[in-house]
């Protein structure tokens, strides 16, 4: 099988550097803004919102690969949409039109929400070539998917079904099951299962395959964190349920 080279190196942003807090100033901004505004919108516009979010998604991961395959800058290794962010990216492009959103949206909540915050407190633009797109993108990328689960569910009122933290855990160790060995055959390090990434995050401890361990059980105590805060009912919630 014949695998292209990548060229580039991936870049990482250093923990507390004066880049990293002013992304993540901006990030927090961005979704402060985005879900106050929500607040004084109606169900339809809301919803509008959200199909601009996954148009946005739509153009980021479908769209933008294709123009890397005819350029010919397209690599096996790397560039399949399998890491959980890349997955949850593009559930997160249909989401918003599909009507039975239910099990799409359970698992997107928090493999979305999880993954889009690790991706923007250790950011890891893999394969960057040194390009302002490329470095939007990976922000906005990651910021839609942590942002529209949260939109749908203070401003559209789309709630986790019951267990749905137990149901999200077995499927993401499904697709480790399933991706694990694709990563040994190809060579590649999708989802991080064959070497963690190059960033400093405390929930990596120790090489491979205790660091996989740990990340198994600091995303399930995670998902049961996130489970239990969205059945938490407050008044300012709006009784609205769209699908």
């Amino acid at each position: 099988m014949l695998l292209v080279k990548q060229p580039f190196s991936n870049y990482t942003i250093e923990f507390m550097s004066n880049e990293w807090i002013i992304n993540c100033g901006l990030v927090l901004v961005v979704i402060i803004l985005f879900l106050f505004i929500g607040r004084s919108l109606s169900a339809q516009n809301n919803k509008r919102v959200t199909y601009l979010m996954g148009a946005i998604l739509f153009l980021s991961s479908v769209v933008h690969p294709i123009l890397i395959v005819l350029n010919g800058q397209w690599n096996m290794v790397t560039d399949i949409p399998l890491h959980l962010c890349g997955i949850s990216c593009l559930i997160c492009c249909f989401l918003p039109f599909v009507k039975r959103k239910q099990f799409l949206f359970d698992f997107v909540f928090y493999s979305g929400i999880i993954g889009g915050i690790m991706s923007v407190l250790t950011p890891q633009i893999n394969a960057y070539d040194g390009s302002q797109l490329l470095y939007i993108e990976y922000y906005v990328r990651h910021v839609l998917i942590l942002l529209m689960p949260l939109y749908m569910f203070k401003n559209l009122n789309i709630k986790p079904s019951k267990h749905s933290y137990l149901k999200s855990f077995l499927i993401l160790n499904i697709l480790i099951v399933i991706i694990m060995p694709l990563n040994f055959y190809l060579g590649s390090n999708y989802m991080y299962l064959s070497e963690p990434p190059q960033v400093n995050n405390p929930l990596l401890i120790g090489k491979w395959p205790y660091y996989l361990l740990w990340l198994e059980l600091f995303v399930f105590v995670l998902m049961a964190a996130f489970y239990g805060l969205s059945r938490i009912k407050f008044n300012v919630t709006p009784k609205i349920k769209c699908f």
